[in-house]
């Protein structure tokens, strides 16, 4: 049975900005496994270069961050402080109740689940070619013995689908179930 720790405070102000998915991917593992806080977050425009995500990094830890991705040959364009001139990070989850069920929305992946059981009813979204084999495996399942998308799956797709599992994993273990 998988479980969450309840993450500590987050403070962000930074981001670390990059050309391609797969090092954004790589980096949010290798930040959180160095035991760094992070989040996932579409940067604004302004400061996208190539990529459409971007990792929220507490600012005050931008030193350590840079010398953990510089060590593990993560690339990245820069890490830069978020002014509040900016134009607002987007949070890429979507949180919908319909009753008996939650659908959570990560990015244009969705996943559904039965609050009084924790069951997957449905996931939809995305054109990866990955979407199919992830349904599959996933539908019908516990959310607490899903299988890890982002460990099965290898486009941005999966990712997403696999932030949706976290946090609807996070609601249903924080009460979200009838």
């Amino acid at each position: 049975m998988r479980f969450l720790k309840k993450a500590p405070p987050f403070e962000g102000g930074g981001l670390v900005i990059f050309l391609d998915v797969q090092d954004a991917i790589l980096a949010e593992k290798v930040v959180k496994r160095a035991g760094y806080a992070t989040k996932m977050v579409a940067p604004p425009p302004e400061l996208r270069k190539g990529c459409d995500l971007a990792l929220e990094v507490n600012l005050v830890e931008k030193p350590a961050i840079e010398r953990v991705l510089d060590e593990e040959d993560v690339g990245y364009v820069d890490l830069v402080p978020i002014n509040t001139s900016m134009a607002q990070l987007l949070d890429i989850v979507k949180v919908t109740d319909f009753g008996d069920w939650t659908m959570v929305k990560a990015g244009n992946m969705k996943l559904s689940f039965e609050k009084a059981t924790g069951i997957i009813v449905n996931t939809s979204g995305g054109g990866c070619p990955d979407i199919p084999h992830l349904h599959a495996q996933m539908l019908d399942r516990k959310l607490t013995e899903a299988p890890l998308p982002k460990e099965i799956g290898f486009t941005l797709c999966a990712l997403m689908l696999n932030r949706a599992l976290e946090e609807a994993l996070q609601l249903w273990q924080d009460g979200g179930r009838s």
